[in-house]
């Protein structure tokens, strides 16, 4: 299950000096010898497995999006239990999430990542012909187990890899996630049809594309010496290594409520988008379009703005464009979804890449691979519990108001907490130097 794990080094020197953005793979931080490149091929490798890793994030969730009034009917699920399914992903992002680093200690990136592609291809597999509610519920949970480290370790393989290209790396990786994102969203429907329109094989189908990104990382795996060599760590008196005390960090705090929060916005876009413009008159097959586009806007922006993000010092001033973006497209939801519909579609895609941006400031925001892994772990795990009540508020507040008033303007409210912790997360300063060690 583990993809042959191997013992991978990954713990990450506590050093006080930034490591200088010299050759890929490369360390030259004072008081340590030089680390020599990783092979061309290795890293080559590492390109495809991050492409593949990130188109694999998202179809299990979009792809039942999708399908989920078919896979109702089919298994027999109460309206409770289907709407526990759309709660079910944040949740063990949050649980599974937290593992990651531990994991990666024990077994190194590579293998977990593999193992995590691993688990979803199995439980994409496996969850068509479960053959009842529980046995779909467990499946859909192993293959967000799998999702869920992976989430937590890619900024971390990004930061170990390319040190001096986070921004384009990461831009990268969050291109190829709002690629994965939206192509499930759309083609799951039709490809369906062309199998022959039985759920099962509809749902199944994406275990091919998960297999297909196992395969890069087992060389990675078996061959250890391909990778770049890790930093000595700093350790306790009993010469176990130190982990920084997360939880001490405000930048920590306000990195995971931006996380959070941007992730609320996003799952409500997803949710409840085209009902809030199929409810002001447009119609379906229109609506179905206009939330394609908002979650398409994610391809190209998402490469943007992580190299933007890490050309300036200071990340603020792009938070601040974003949930600028976002107001104003609220506001044209709740003054007029029909007549500007197309235009409030745009800027609400242009907020949701808040995510690319949080997943960039992850890799900033920490000096050290390690500090990296514990930074991403605690930011998504809180961000995703965070997430969790917000989907199902907005369908509250729609249900109890008969309209949309209510909840627009939660979430246009949901905005300004975003901003404000967004500018001050996106302070030039790391986790390191404010946790400490424990």
């Amino acid at each position: 299950m583990m993809c042959g794990m191997a013992s991978e080094e990954t713990r990450i020197a506590d050093t006080r000096t930034e490591m200088p953005s010299t050759e890929r793979g490369v360390s030259t931080a004072p008081g340590t010898r030089p680390t020599p490149p990783a092979h061309a091929w290795a890293t080559r490798l590492v390109v495809v497995g991050i492409v593949l890793t990130a188109l694999n994030l998202r179809p299990a969730i979009t792809s039942l999006g999708a399908l989920l009034e078919e896979v109702r009917d089919g298994l027999g699920m109460s309206g409770s239990v289907a709407g526990l399914l759309t709660s079910v992903p944040p949740l063990c992002f949050a649980v599974f999430g937290v593992t990651a680093p531990r994991l990666a200690r024990r077994f190194g990136p590579a293998a977990v990542v593999c193992a995590g592609m691993a688990a979803i291809t199995a439980g994409l597999l496996i969850r068509p012909y479960a053959g009842g509610t529980a046995g779909f519920l467990a499946a859909s949970a192993l293959a967000l187990m799998g999702i869920a480290v992976s989430n937590v370790l890619m900024p971390v393989i990004v930061k170990r890899w390319f040190p001096d290209r986070v921004g384009s790396m990461t831009g990268l990786y969050s291109m190829a996630l709002a690629l994965g994102t939206s192509t499930a969203a759309a083609v799951t429907v039709p490809l369906t049809g062309a199998l022959g329109g039985g759920w099962q094989s509809g749902l199944a189908v994406w275990a091919g594309l998960a297999a297909a990104a196992v395969l890069p990382w087992l060389p990675l795996v078996r061959n250890r010496g391909a990778a770049p060599a890790p930093e000595p760590v700093r350790t306790a008196p009993d010469g176990r290594a130190a982990p920084l005390r997360i939880t001490r960090s405000r930048t920590a705090w306000a990195l995971a409520v931006f996380f959070g929060l941007q992730a609320t916005a996003a799952y409500i876009t997803m949710g409840w988008m085209a009902q809030i413009f199929r409810d002001a008159g447009v119609p379906a097959g229109t609506a179905g379009l206009l939330l394609a586009v908002t979650m398409v806007m994610g391809v190209p922006l998402a490469f943007v703005i992580p190299r933007l993000a890490t050309r300036l010092p200071h990340q603020g001033p792009i938070v601040l464009a974003l949930g600028v973006c976002g107001l104003v497209g609220y506001a044209g939801l709740y003054l007029a979804p029909a007549g500007g519909a197309w235009a409030w579609a745009v800027l609400l895609g242009i907020a949701n890449c808040a995510f690319p941006l949080a997943l960039t400031m992850v890799g900033m925001r920490a000096r050290t691979g390690a500090g990296v892994a514990q930074l991403s772990a605690f930011a998504q795990s809180t961000g995703y519990l965070i997430s969790i009540p917000g989907p199902l508020l907005v369908g509250v507040l729609y249900q109890h108001s008969g309209g949309w008033g209510l909840p627009i303007a939660l979430m246009a409210g949901l905005m300004l907490p975003q901003m404000a912790v967004g500018f001050l997360a996106g302070r030039d300063r790391t986790v390191e130097d404010e946790a400490g060690r424990a």
